[in-house]
């Protein structure tokens, strides 16, 4: 297996140095500040395009009609699929995960599916014989850093944007409606959970940092990613190994992730209602009206 890219000795003590002695992140961000989010939607509903800073995420919400498990016959079943190609950077391969594929898919799985974000009882069609699978398929292009905050947006992202074909029952028949012939309905939606990673830097992890790049991840001596909803719901909190974290630190840390929550779940509300408005064609009535638009010249 290919090995991660590192960088230089100079490269590793001129950050710290920045960071340490002088208070200056080498892109000139404050220590708390995310690098820009960008959110677009595809043509189709549920394809998520993000992008914070140079790390870009893209994630396709689908749907299929299957079998419950037999452990729960009242609930539909919700995956997500992480990938990360050799595309994204040239140490991952092909069916081969890498750590950091294998803890990405863990941490979505925690925030989103077992926060129960999802109503997985709405997608059951027929207990114990029909429900809806809905999964996401989170495709990594380009790799900077803080993977896990912009993957999660994604998810969400392409989960509240989604539709699924509208069904009936009748006569113990189950009828999938085509877009055509039925307006698509959206999923069940609880509440929206979002990830925010924190990286430490320091013998002691002193130095605290927000959204870490590529280059700052790979001299951090700690990481802590909060999943937190916008009112204050904590859905995990995963430190996976580093130097211990003060316990006034964590809250402090917690305290701004629930402030940089509150700003993603406004961001994504305006961008899912301007994407409804641009698709608005004014209705049914609106789509027989025989007037076209004419150019008078």
């Amino acid at each position: 297996m290919p090995r991660e890219a590192e960088p230089s000795a100079n490269e590793k003590a001129f950050l710290l140095k920045a960071l340490q002695d002088e208070q200056i992140r080498l892109d000139g961000r404050e220590f708390d500040a995310y690098r820009p989010l960008e959110l677009t939607f595809g043509d189709e509903y549920g394809v998520a395009n993000v992008s914070l800073g140079k790390t870009k995420i893209l994630a396709k919400a689908s749907a299929e009609v299957t079998v419950p498990f037999a452990d729960r016959p009242l609930d539909g079943i919700f995956t997500i699929a992480t990938e990360l190609s050799p595309m994204t950077a040239p140490h991952f391969e092909v069916n081969r995960p890498t750590e950091t594929e294998v803890l990405l898919s863990r941490l979505l799985e925690k925030t989103v599916r077992r926060s129960g974000a999802l109503d997985t009882e709405s997608l059951c069609l027929v207990a114990g014989q029909k429900c809806w699978s809905v999964r996401v398929d989170v495709h990594v292009l380009s790799h900077d850093g803080n993977l896990t905050d912009a993957a999660c947006f994604a998810v969400v992202a392409a989960l509240r944007h989604f539709r699924k074909p509208d069904t009936s029952m009748e006569n113990g028949v189950l009828t999938v409606y085509t877009p055509a012939e039925r307006e698509p309905v959206p999923l069940g939606w609880l509440h929206s959970p979002f990830c925010v990673t924190w990286s430490f830097f320091g013998d002691e992890g002193e130095t605290a940092l927000l959204d870490a790049d590529w280059m700052e991840e790979q001299v951090r001596v700690a990481s802590v990613t909060i999943s937190l909803n916008r009112h204050g719901e904590i859905c995990q909190i995963a430190k996976l190994g580093g130097v211990p974290v003060e316990a006034v630190a964590l809250l402090q840390c917690t305290s701004v992730a629930l402030t940089k929550v509150k700003e993603f779940s406004t961001y994504l509300d305006s961008k899912l209602a301007e994407d409804a408005k641009r698709r608005d064609k004014g209705g049914f009535m609106a789509e027989l009206r025989a007037e076209n638009d004419r150019v008078v010249g």
